[in-house]
C-alpha cells in the first residue's frame, strides 16, 4: 500500500518544484531491466558517492560536499553479476565497499574500489551454518549493518562491516514473554513467524500496511527499537543497544476504552510512543513519552463526533478499487471493526502529519446463479480492505487543521516522480537539509542528480503537495493477513 507515496493525483497544475538540477553525466547503462543505482554519504567529510551497475560494469561517481564531481571509475563486473547490490561502506581511507548478496543471502561478496588507483579486490563472506534469512540491512555513520535470524534460536543478529572487518553482536529475546490477543504465550520464533518484523523508514510516512504490522523495527542512533503489539494488553518495546548486544524491554499498557475492543496498534517516533485501540463506538489514541512510559496527551473519539479537526475525509477501500469516502465517524469505525489498525507520522516542519488507519481482510458473499437452488447459492469470497484518514498535531500534541501545510522535501521528491513515471532507475538520499535524487535518464543516457528542498510556490488547493488530503488515491492490494 503506497497511500502517500503512490501519487495518483487528479488535480495536477504546473508546479515550480522546490528543487534544482545540480549535475548530469553521460552514462550509458546496458540491460536495463538488471540495473541498479545506489547513493550514500560519507558522514565524515560529506562527500556523496554513486554507484550505478548493469551486466558489464560498476559507474562510480564521487562528489565532494558541495556535489561537484572530483573522482569517477569504471570497474568491469563478474562475479557480480547474478547477485544483488545490497549496501555500501566507507573505510577510514574514504574507499567505498560494495556488498553485493547471492540471490539465497547465503554469501556475500565484498568489493572496496580504490579510486584514486583505479583498482579493486574482493572477499568472500559466508553466513553461518544456522543462518536462516535476512531481515533488513542498512547503513550507518559509514559502517553496513545487516540484521539477521538464525534457525531455532531466540535470538538476532546484527553483524557490523567496517573497515575490512566484520563485528557480530547477539540480541538475546528468548527469556521474554510473549502474547496472542487471546492471552496466550507463544515463543519469540512464533512471533515473529506470525508477524513479521518489518523495518520503518525514517523521514516518509510510512505507507499503511506496513504501518499496520504487529512487529516493527525502529533504528535510532546506536538503538534498534523493536515494538510488538500481538496482545490486547500492552506495547512491548525492546530497546537493543547495537555496540554493546543489550536487551532492554519497555512495556506500555494499552489504552483504556469504555468498551472492549479486539484491535490495536502502537508507532514509535521522535522519542514518543503513538497508541490507538478501536471499536465499533470508540476510537482512543493515546501518545506517551518513550523513557518513563508517562501519558502525554489522550483522545476518545466516539462514533457521534464530527472529528473537525481532520485533514482529509474517511476512506473506504476494498481491492484495488477507487477509495469510496465514509460520511461519518461511526460508518468509519463500522469499517474499522476486525482491521487490523495502524499509524504512521512524519515531520512537516515542527507539525506532525499522521495517517489513521484499518488493514485486513473481510468475508462476503454472492448467489451464484448456476446453482441448482432456484434462488441461487451463497458463495463466499474474501477481499483485502483498508479505511483511513489524515491529521495534523502540532508540537504540543494538539490537533490542528492545516491543509496548506509547507510539503516537505520528501513531498516534493515524490511528486516529481510521480509527474515522471518515465524515470525507473532512482535512489534517494537525505542529506542535511535536503533530498538527493539521482535518476537515469535513458533518453538522453545520462545521470541526472536534484537536489529537493521544503516549500512550493502554487498554493492552488488542487496542488496535492499543498493539500495532502488528495494523496489519498487508489491503490494496489498485494497478499495480506487480518490478525
Amino acid at each position: 500500500m503506497k497511500k502517500l507515496f503512490t501519487l495518483f493525483l487528479l488535480f495536477c497544475n504546473t508546479l515550480i518544484f522546490s528543487q534544482t538540477v545540480l549535475n548530469s553525466f553521460p552514462l550509458n547503462l546496458n540491460f536495463l531491466g538488471k540495473t541498479q543505482i545506489l547513493n550514500t554519504e560519507d558522514e565524515k567529510n560529506n562527500a556523496v558517492y554513486v554507484f550505478a551497475w548493469d551486466d558489464e560494469n560498476i559507474n562510480i561517481l564521487k562528489y565532494n560536499k558541495s556535489l561537484f564531481l572530483t573522482n569517477q571509475f569504471t570497474d568491469s563486473i563478474k562475479k557480480e553479476k547474478n547477485r544483488n547490490l545490497i549496501g555500501c561502506s566507507i573505510d577510514k581511507e574514504q574507499k567505498p565497499t560494495l556488498y553485493w548478496s547471492s540471490l539465497s543471502y547465503k554469501n556475500i561478496l565484498i568489493s572496496t574500489y580504490d579510486l584514486e588507483n583505479k583498482t579493486s579486490k574482493s572477499l568472500n563472506f559466508d553466513f553461518p551454518r544456522n543462518h536462516e534469512y535476512v531481515i533488513y540491512s542498512f547503513q550507518q555513520h559509514n559502517a553496513f549493518y545487516i540484521l539477521a535470524k538464525e534457525i531455532d534460536f531466540e535470538h538476532l543478529l546484527l553483524y557490523k562491516f567496517e573497515d575490512g572487518k566484520c563485528e557480530i553482536k547477539m540480541f538475546d529475546l528468548s527469556t521474554f514473554t510473549y502474547k496472542n490477543k487471546d492471552n496466550v504465550s507463544i515463543s519469540f520464533n512464533a512471533l515473529i513467524k506470525y508477524f513479521p518484523i518489518k523495518k520503518i523508514e525514517p523521514d516518509v510516512l510510512n505507507p499503511i500496511d506496513v504501518a499496520a504490522r504487529i512487529s516493527k523495527l525502529y533504528v535510532q542512533d546506536d538503538h534498534l527499537i523493536l515494538t510488538v503489539d500481538s496482545s490486547l494488553l500492552k506495547t512491548q518495546a525492546f530497546d537493543l543497544t547495537m555496540s554493546t548486544g543489550k536487551v532492554k524491554e519497555r512495556t506500555f499498557n494499552l489504552p483504556a476504552a469504555q468498551n472492549p475492543f479486539q484491535s490495536a496498534n502502537s508507532f514509535y517516533f521522535d522519542k514518543k510512543l503513538f497508541q490507538v485501540v478501536a471499536n465499533t463506538e470508540e476510537f482512543v489514541f493515546e501518545i506517551k513519552d518513550f523513557e518513563s512510559g508517562n501519558s502525554i496527551k489522550t483522545y476518545r473519539l466516539t462514533k457521534s463526533d464530527s472529528i473537525p479537526f481532520k485533514m482529509s475525509p474517511f476512506y473506504m477501500q476494498v481491492e484495488n478499487k477507487k477509495p469510496r469516502e465514509l460520511e461519518t465517524t461511526a460508518k468509519f469505525l463500522k469499517n474499522l471493526e476486525g482491521l487490523t489498525p495502524g499509524i504512521s507520522i512524519t515531520k512537516n516542519n515542527k507539525n506532525n502529519f499522521i495517517t489513521f488507519s484499518g488493514l485486513g481482510e473481510f468475508k462476503d458473499f454472492y448467489y451464484n446463479a448456476a446453482a441448482d437452488d432456484d434462488f441461487g447459492e451463497r458463495s463466499y469470497y474474501s477481499a483485502g480492505k483498508m479505511v483511513y484518514f489524515d491529521a495534523m498535531l502540532n508540537e504540543n500534541f494538539d490537533f490542528i487543521k492545516d491543509k496548506r501545510a509547507v510539503p516537505s522535501a520528501i513531498d516534493n521528491l515524490f511528486y516529481f516522480l510521480n509527474s515522471n513515471k518515465k524515470i525507473q532507475l532512482y535512489d534517494a538520499l537525505k542529506l542535511e537539509d535536503s533530498y538527493l535524487l539521482s535518476y537515469y535518464d535513458t533518453n538522453s543516457k545520462q545521470y541526472i542528480m536534484r537536489r529537493f528542498t521544503e516549500g512550493y510556490s502554487n498554493l492552488d488547493s488542487g496542488n496535492p503537495i499543498s493539500n495532502k488530503s488528495l494523496f489519498s488515491q487508489p491503490v494496489r492490494f498485494e497478499k495480506i493477513k487480518s490478525r
